[in-house]
């Protein structure tokens, strides 16, 4: 999707007033939502598009996915949240994902960061190096 320069501030702008004490403020979303419809400026259409791709990728950046080949002893998985959270903040939000193609080990998303340290992973790598 191509935007113009206006869209993109616009929009921009609207993310920047979305934050409240520095976190995504749902009921401030909806009332600058609902005054961005109100006033249907040029392209609006494209405005709530832009603005709600910075929202996932904002919301993305705050969400760790972390996919193992076996269920997590408790702690472990609160040890590998405790170091998560140092890392991105006390307001990431954490979700343990079974999947049984990685075959060992583990992979955690958050936002664009990955860590991949499964056993297929490792093959793969094997694989290219071969």
């Amino acid at each position: 999707m191509k935007i113009n320069k206006e869209t993109r501030q616009l929009s921009k702008e609207l993310f920047r007033d979305s934050f409240v004490d520095g976190r995504l403020d749902n009921a401030r979303i909806g009332s600058l939502l609902t005054a961005l419809i109100e006033k249907k400026p040029r392209n609006y259409i494209r405005v709530l598009e832009a603005y709600k791709r910075l929202l996932r990728l904002e919301v993305e950046k705050r969400t760790a996915t972390i996919e193992t080949a076996t269920e997590l002893a408790r702690d472990s998985g609160a040890q590998i949240v405790a170091n998560l959270k140092r890392k991105y903040g006390g307001d990431l939000a954490t979700r343990f994902v079974v999947n049984k193609e990685l075959l060992g080990g583990m992979r955690i998303r958050v936002g664009s960061d990955v860590w991949d340290s499964s056993v297929r992973n490792r093959l793969h790598r094997l694989q290219q190096q071969l």
